[in-house]
């Protein structure tokens, strides 16, 4: 670890932080040198990562909230900034996933998940903005998902939280640069996380890595590090020009045109005959080769 990390002296608030990628979010913040806020909500592995912040010489504390509830949320945000003495970071991550058909879907569902991963977070964004005005300004990284930028069958809801985060970090980006507080977002692709292992059947590391090799254009899924390190980033002073952007880091998932799954066997067509110079038909080249 460095003796100045790239967030040296920084104060960060992590929401969601019990586990998967919060949780190494708000450790890598500390390897780079910031005191960490972990929030959780049932998931008490912040509590653990708190305790392996402090072993760093940090400061750290963890903090529970229920993000359905909106006064919660905001108590979080006041919690952190009591404890650290203000925030310069707030990386949103905190949020809940649902797959299920669209036909079937609950308003309750509906409400849920609109209240944990949008209300909640937007409220608590406006109680640390707040604070952030009062110190100089700071850095906002909002956690959103390539279900915000691609369909998938039976995510309606979740992408439309997700989709609705993206538009904000846009809108609030514009808003708040000139006034010394930078926003942006990142979308995840593929990354494995403990939960994969609750919600998916038969889910395993050799089969997950086989089919990841075979489907995601950089040969392999994920890992919360992957995420952990861009948020860094995108929270230094090395990202002061990059405003109400969303980074998708998602190993060329989304950059790969679902037409053409089989991405590394070369392609048997021959698009261009007839007006692109050099493209002949295969079969005008076999019969050139048989003579």
């Amino acid at each position: 670890m460095r003796e100045k990390g790239k967030l040296a002296g920084k104060k960060a608030l992590v929401t969601g932080a019990g586990t998967g990628i919060g949780r190494e979010i708000a450790l890598e913040f500390a390897r780079q040198g910031a005191n960490v806020a972990l929030h959780y909500h049932n998931e008490e592995g912040a509590k653990t990562a708190a305790e392996e912040i402090r072993g760093m010489g940090r400061r750290a504390a963890a903090f529970q909230a229920n993000f359905d509830n909106v006064d919660e949320a905001v108590g979080l945000a006041q919690q952190a900034i009591e404890f650290l003495g203000g925030i310069h970071c707030l990386v949103n991550n905190a949020g809940i996933t649902l797959n299920k058909p669209f036909l079937e879907v609950s308003r309750e569902q509906f409400e849920t998940l609109f209240h944990v991963n949008v209300r909640g977070q937007f409220f608590l964004t406006q109680r640390v903005v707040e604070c952030m005005l009062e110190h100089g300004g700071g850095v906002i990284c909002n956690l959103t998902s390539i279900h915000g930028l691609q369909g998938a069958p039976e995510h309606s809801v979740y992408a439309g939280t997700k989709g609705a985060i993206i538009a904000y970090t846009r809108s609030l980006g514009v808003e708040l640069a000139h006034r010394g507080i930078r926003v942006n977002a990142i979308a995840p692709g593929w990354i494995t996380v403990e939960n994969y292992y609750k919600a998916i059947p038969g889910f395993n590391e050799k089969e997950t890595a086989k089919t990841a090799w075979e489907k995601v254009p950089v040969a392999r899924y994920g890992t919360p590090l992957d995420i952990a390190r861009l948020a860094v980033f995108l929270c230094s002073d090395d990202a002061e020009f990059i405003v109400g952007q969303t980074i998708v880091a998602d190993g060329g998932t989304t950059a790969l045109m679902s037409l053409f799954p089989d991405f590394r066997t070369k392609s048997k067509a021959r698009f261009g005959i007839g007006y692109v110079p050099g493209v002949q038909a295969r079969a005008r080249i076999l019969r050139k080769k048989e003579r």
